[in-house]
């Protein structure tokens, strides 16, 4: 009878879950789960577990939360064989004790084609940034961010109306379905990982709200671009009067605003900002306290908003 492979999995949100129900579901079921500590949450602030260790539960795994991957928490790994630790938007810097800890090394599933999109971010950089075609990478984790050797890598294509909702869905299911088919070849030996090119790599910081706000001297194309990327976190905004109002979705316009960058105007039965080429067609939107409204229903709502400056 073979022996089972040892995994430990490390991850935090839904995208992370979606890896570890796969690997549940496959010959490698992870023995353990290491994830984030349970935060405040809701109205309540109640103490919300994180979704991988709902998962985790469900499968019946046991779980660690440590706040820090100290040494201590290093002693408690060393104290079983591993075969491979796999690492899915756990969120952490994971030291190279830890790394090192497994015979056949730490893999991450890294949701962008690298060397393109390091860091954070990277699902709504590829949006962001205008791409065609983006994918999971099945990479060897080195002490440098997104730095190691890559093993597998499985392409798809970006869809026009994609948000970055829509596209963690994707990647979260095209990276479960890549580790799982790559698992086997790399724990014989039968892969072998090979370096990025360096020179080519781009990186992504970690997004915070203030990142949404609307730069309206910006071209149409790089707004609309925006509003879906930052859809549904951290959202895109501008500001009306001193009031914050959401930017929910939009599309690009035609013909020129024929006034200053941030101005509303009029736009058949809705509304469009000015942009710094083309207006920007704001089909939903919420201003604070609202409930969302069309521009169309935001129009007839609130009839002072067009001519308004935006900033």
């Amino acid at each position: 009878m073979n022996t089972p492979v040892r995994v430990a999995f490390f991850g935090t949100p839904t995208l992370a879950s979606t890896i570890l129900e796969a690997l549940c579901e496959s010959p490698y079921k992870p023995a353990l789960v290491v994830t984030a500590p349970d935060k405040p949450a809701g109205r309540g602030y109640a103490l919300t577990p994180p979704a991988v260790k709902e998962t985790a539960a469900h499968y019946d795994i046991p779980v660690l939360q440590p706040e820090k991957l100290d040494e201590q928490f290093a002693e408690q790994l060393l104290h079983q064989a591993w075969d491979v630790f796999i690492v899915a938007a756990y969120g952490k810097i994971i030291p190279k004790r830890i790394l090192d800890i497994p015979v056949k090394g730490t893999l991450n599933v890294h949701g962008s084609l690298l060397p393109k999109h390091r860091g954070s971010s990277p699902i709504q950089a590829a949006i962001a940034n205008g791409d065609i075609m983006t994918g999971p990478t099945i990479m060897l984790i080195d002490e440098k961010m997104d730095h190691g050797p890559i093993i597998a890598q499985k392409e798809f294509p970006i869809a026009p109306d994609e948000t970055s909702g829509t596209l963690f869905v994707k990647m979260a299911d095209e990276g479960a379905r890549l580790l799982v088919e790559t698992l086997p070849g790399w724990l014989s030996d039968e892969l072998k990982a090979t370096p990025q090119n360096h020179d080519k790599a781009t990186t992504t910081s970690m997004l915070t709200k203030e990142d949404g706000r609307m730069n309206w001297g910006s071209a149409a194309v790089t707004l609309e671009r925006l509003v879906r990327a930052y859809d549904p976190w951290p959202g895109t905004f501008t500001f009306w009067g001193g009031r914050r109002v959401k930017i929910l979705a939009t599309k690009i316009g035609e013909g020129n605003a024929g006034t200053n960058p941030g101005t509303v105007v009029q736009y058949g039965d809705g509304i469009a900002v000015a942009a710094s080429d083309v207006p920007l067609i704001i089909t939903s939107l919420q201003l604070e306290g609202k409930k969302a409204q069309s521009g169309q229903e935001f129009a007839h709502a609130y009839p002072d908003f067009i001519k308004a400056t935006l900033q």
